[in-house]
C-alpha cells in the first residue's frame, strides 16, 4: 500500500511523516533522521516529538542538494519522487 502525505486541517498543506519523507526523497528513514538531526533537512516536531515535513521543506532540500551537498561538497543527486502527487 503506497504511503500518502497527511492533509493538514488548518492550512491544507501536505504533511509528511519521516517514513513518507524518506520515500519521497528516495533515501532510508535513518538517512532522513541523520539529515534532520544535522540540520540539513528542515522539519517541525509534534507535541509528542515526532518529525513532520511539509512538501515545501522537502522540495527546498532537494533544490539545495542540486547545487551543493550538505557539507558544501559536490552535489548528491537525491532521487526526488516526482511520482508523489
Amino acid at each position: 500500500m503506497p504511503l500518502s502525505p497527511i492533509q493538514a486541517h488548518d492550512n491544507r498543506q501536505l504533511v509528511f511523516t519521516s517514513s513518507q519523507a524518506a520515500r519521497y526523497l528516495g533515501v532510508s528513514l535513518a538517512t532522513v533522521r541523520r539529515w534532520t538531526d544535522a540540520g540539513h533537512v528542515a522539519c517541525y516536531r509534534t507535541p509528542g516529538g515526532q518529525r513532520r515535513f511539509s512538501r515545501a521543506q522537502l522540495d527546498d532540500f532537494v533544490a539545495s542538494m542540486q547545487s551543493t551537498g550538505p557539507a558544501g561538497e559536490a552535489a548528491v543527486v537525491v532521487h526526488h519522487a516526482a511520482r508523489v502527487a
